[in-house]
């Protein structure tokens, strides 16, 4: 039997997967069991900032598992606190939480703004329609797509959601209750929405004014996917909680949150906790992560998103079934009048790895070290696929 045959008989089927196995990767390519190349423009969806085997990467992790790989977060370790100390020091906010995922780091905000509203009596959390926040109940409660949550029973209490980007919409949500606002600076599963600036800003001063947290899902969009370390500074607008994961450490498991001020310190010993969370290995390749993309590569990020963008404009000019290119850096998307899964098939076939968000969008989410060539590659593989 193949892999991918076995893969069928003794795997759960939560994932609807491509036939294909892949067993190495170097820079932006990835190789199948039997050699054959991809330009690889998924990045573990989001994931693998650096690429694929990226030697600084690669020589941390090796390093810190000589070492030690694991210890309890009853002690410190220096990879962990480095990493605490770079967030912080370049953000906005002033305390981190470490645990393992996207779903974990919106357990945490979630938690936290429920012990922050009980002192006042409130619970009441909004969220976003069309958001995408994880799997776990309370993160796929706060998902506004129904149909994440079907089929589940009753989902986690005192959650309602309003439109994105309609400041009207969220003033009619809000009640005496509520206690924190939930939501991505660009929306990432939902079919690569960016908010609008002068509506975060309006979310902002309603929360100033109503004492309500504004909290921040950047799981998929942080880490320089925007060209700015956290999505909040493209905008413009600092929340009180951020929620992060994904592109952190390059692929090994990690994720984290945020906050500052008065929500900084709602959280105290035994309120919560992660086994696994910002262990040695995963914060050793954090901090390689972002060290990297200080030292540069947050500038490729910027400068080559707005090629992305040109060259898809480019392609929408040309085929009258794109309907619209949205997205900022690299994290973007073009909707198109019909499915996208025989396109991505397509682009597979020849050479390229891409993936959805929706059923007629296409996702764009290469790892932050993209070229202009790498792009200049992936459009043609595109345009075949597309004709």
């Amino acid at each position: 039997m193949t892999t991918a045959e076995l893969g069928e008989k003794y795997i759960m089927h939560t994932y609807n997967r491509f036939p294909i196995t892949l067993a190495a990767g170097k820079g932006m390519y990835v190789y199948d069991e039997h050699g054959k190349e991809y330009l690889d423009f998924v990045s573990g969806i989001a994931v693998n900032s650096l690429g694929h085997n990226h030697p600084k990467l690669i020589k941390a992790v090796t390093e810190q598992a000589s070492r030690i790989i694991h210890i309890s977060n009853l002690y410190y370790t220096k990879p962990q606190v480095s990493l605490a100390q770079k967030l912080v020091e370049n953000s906005d906010l002033d305390k981190v939480f470490f645990c393992n995922s996207g779903a974990e780091s919106i357990e945490a905000a979630l938690k936290l703004a429920r012990r922050y509203g009980s002192k006042t009596g409130r619970q009441e959390i909004i969220t976003m329609n069309h958001s995408f926040h994880g799997r776990t109940f309370a993160a796929v409660t706060a998902t506004g797509q129904q149909h994440y949550q079907e089929n589940f029973g009753d989902m986690f209490p005192h959650i309602k959601y309003a439109d994105f980007n309609d400041i009207d919409s969220l003033k009619s949500a809000i009640t005496e209750n509520t206690c924190a606002i939930l939501m991505e600076p660009l929306q990432g599963e939902g079919g690569i929405h960016p908010a609008d600036p002068e509506y975060l800003k309006q979310v902002r001063a309603v929360c100033d004014e109503k004492d309500i947290l504004l909290m921040f899902d950047e799981v998929q969009c942080g880490i320089g996917r925007l060209g700015t370390l956290f999505a909040y500074q493209t905008f413009g607008v600092v929340p009180d909680v951020l929620s992060s994961a994904k592109g952190i450490a390059g692929g090994i498991p990690c994720g984290f949150m945020m906050a500052r001020g008065k929500a900084a310190e709602v959280l105290g010993a035994g309120d919560h906790a992660s086994t696994f969370g910002g262990n040695p290995l995963a914060t050793a390749a954090g901090n390689v992560v972002i060290d990297e993309l200080l030292g540069g590569l947050l500038d490729n990020v910027k400068t080559n998103g707005v090629y992305l963008t040109q060259k898809l404009l480019e392609l929408k000019a040309k085929y009258s079934f794109i309907k619209d290119v949205r997205g900022i850096g690299f994290m973007q998307g073009i909707e198109l009048d019909k499915p996208a899964a025989p396109i991505i098939a397509k682009a597979i076939e020849n050479g390229l790895l891409l993936v959805n968000a929706g059923t007629h969008i296409i996702r764009f989410v290469p790892s932050l070290i993209a070229s202009k060539e790498d792009i200049d590659k992936a459009m043609s593989i595109l345009d075949t696929a597309l004709q």
